[in-house]
């Protein structure tokens, strides 16, 4: 009789390995190179049953080699969604139910069993979670992308002149470096803000099923190890009622879409005639249809536009949730729309703004041009009063009043009579010229900012 057991029981193990084996040819055949290498794997699973039998004499449940043999037909489906001849059949609800499906027909009433523990709140929770894991990489690589090329123009415009605005005017002399390291920052600190959402989306809910978890003992933190991610989501009510993990994305796509919109409008501005800047290649701007003179930024214009439609993403998110009890409410089935749009959203217009930078030139004579006008070096002129010891508040109403008389004859700074210095104060003298010349105003303003470009080379890749 146990003779008779063991040979039924032999005979089936090598059912199941031949079964294996015709698995993985066929995969190899279709190219599943992924399935393949679970069946080799599988294969070696299946053997070690028969090995533990034989030299530590341990008697190993048929019921292991069955679950070994769901495991290579659950990577088999596994191939035919990497090769995309995976398909939705009508009657099936979704992706979880056609799986179920698939297994059963292979494997009987054992893939029923899939579902045991699970709902589809946690199910659904768990793919999102994995794909928008990959989607915050993803995005993580272009915004350094575009960080290192804003270093890298950063250093390379350090030189050059360009006049600093305050209040749509001319403020102080800059440096266009300054500017292009200032954007990079700005880039720094999205960088925070998608790790942040990286962690939130981190953690594990498989296992809260409905939101009340299951009266299986479910092994969570097999799960979380396994599906690669870096927590379990310790609260199961929380844990599939949730949306925090899109509303952190949506939040930091938001931000990374407000810094492009800004520098958008800035190139814009630099682009036109009244200033010049800087000029875009034709690949990245069109004509005009009646105008032929027209040369229009229509990528920067486009980014501008867009940052809004990601704006509107962050608060669909956030009206749908902000008057939600727990747990689970079909509303939260809107989340994957909005998350969606903004992921693509900020990957196309971040996609397209990196080369565009890299291929724009820049025109400093223009730059220099507009920095000699605007009485740029009034501040340079009462800093030089206050070297001389006058305190500032008087320095500041004296170079004041020489920018009315300045104003009153229509000539720069640099021109005024030094009569006209000493009417004011007597602590002029001829010096005030080289003072405020254009020249020793940027390079002091150079000399000042050039930390500025030397902090920017801090290694933020924090993901």
């Amino acid at each position: 009789m146990e003779l008779r057991e063991h040979k039924s029981s032999f005979r089936v193990f090598w059912v199941l390995r031949c079964l294996v084996i015709l698995c993985i040819v066929r995969q190899f055949f279709l190219h599943n190179y992924e399935a393949c290498f679970f069946g080799l794997l599988t294969l070696v699973l299946l053997y070690l049953p028969s090995l533990a039998q034989v030299t530590l004499k341990i008697e190993i449940p048929i019921g292991l080699e069955i679950a070994i043999l769901f495991f290579i037909f659950a990577a088999e489906i596994l191939g035919e969604i990497n090769a995309g001849e995976f398909v939705l059949e009508d009657d099936v609800e979704d992706i979880h139910s056609q799986v179920e499906l698939l297994l059963t027909r292979r494997l009987g009433d054992i893939g029923k069993k899939i579902h045991s523990g699970r709902s589809r709140n946690d199910q659904v929770l768990v793919d999102v979670k994995l794909f928008l894991k990959d989607e915050v990489l993803t995005l993580r690589n272009e915004v350094l992308q575009l960080f290192h090329t804003l270093q890298s123009l950063s250093e390379k415009h350090k030189d050059v002149l360009l006049p600093g605005y305050t209040h749509g005017q001319v403020a102080m002399p800059s440096s266009f470096g300054l500017w292009f390291g200032a954007y990079a920052e700005a880039l720094a600190d999205d960088m925070y803000m998608l790790r942040g959402a990286f962690n939130v989306t981190d953690q594990n809910p498989l296992g809260s099923a409905a939101g009340y978890g299951s009266s299986f003992p479910l092994d969570r933190q097999m799960t979380t190890d396994l599906l690669g991610f870096g927590s379990v989501s310790e609260n199961s009510m929380d844990g599939v009622s949730d949306r925090d993990f899109a509303v952190e994305l949506a939040n930091a796509a938001a931000l990374i879409m407000m810094h492009l919109s800004r520098f958008s409008e800035e190139v814009i501005l630099w682009c036109s005639w009244e200033f010049q800047f800087v000029s875009l290649s034709d690949a990245y701007t069109t004509g005009s249809s009646i105008m032929p003179q027209k040369k229009n930024p229509d990528i920067t214009e486009l980014i501008r536009g867009k940052s809004g439609r990601v704006f509107g993403d962050l608060t669909t998110l956030l009206t749908m949730m902000k008057g939600l009890p727990l747990a689970y409410n079909k509303d939260m089935q809107e989340d994957k729309e909005a998350i969606f749009d903004a992921v693509d959203t900020v990957k196309m217009c971040l996609t397209a703004f990196t080369p565009m930078l890299d291929t724009m030139r820049v025109i400093p004579t223009n730059m220099r041009k507009a920095a000699a006008g605007g009485f740029i070096n009034a501040t340079d002129a009462a800093d030089y009063l206050v070297r001389k010891g006058v305190p500032f508040r008087d320095a500041h109403s004296i170079i004041g009043r020489l920018v009315l008389t300045c104003i009153e004859k229509d000539i720069p700074m640099d021109e005024l009579p030094l009569e006209d210095w000493k009417k004011e104060s007597d602590v002029f003298e001829e010096d005030i010229y080289e003072a405020i010349s254009l020249e020793t105003c940027v390079d002091i303003a150079l000399a000042a900012l050039l930390y500025k470009t030397f902090r920017l080379s801090k290694d933020y890749d924090i993901l």
